[in-house]
């Protein structure tokens, strides 16, 4: 093979690479479960999901929504350093009796798939 083809099939491959890391983060977070227990009705309770960018660039979070309005998220709005670690707080309002599972998406910039974060428990 001579070497302009094989110099335009490593540049395809390098677009192509980078074409399928685009909407790639590097993103550890330590659970995206939490399960409260038991907890009483009318006390709000909060858990806070850590996590760390172990990507290259900042990290963005450009929203966090939960499924209903007893749950409020609440997430860095700057951008989050390399190597920097921070907390997606989740607040139940406790307010109705008997279990509850809840769901938040957290989407982040250049990434193709949300995390989802779970809390649940039972309010007595």
């Amino acid at each position: 093979m001579n070497s302009s083809i094989m110099k335009k099939i490593l540049f395809i491959l390098f677009i192509l690479a980078s074409v399928y890391s685009f909407g790639q983060t590097n993103i550890q977070f330590k659970t995206t479960h939490h399960n409260f227990g038991k907890i009483k009705k009318g006390k709000p309770v909060t858990f806070a999901f850590g996590f760390i960018n172990n990507d290259n660039r900042p990290l963005i979070v450009e929203v966090a929504t939960a499924e209903c309005g007893c749950t409020t998220p609440d997430y860095p709005k700057e951008p989050i350093p390399k190597g920097k670690s921070e907390k997606i707080k989740v607040t139940y309002n406790a307010e109705s009796k008997g279990s509850f599972s809840k769901k938040v998406t957290v989407k982040f910039a250049d990434s193709d798939e949300p995390v989802i974060l779970t809390i649940e428990g039972e309010v007595i």
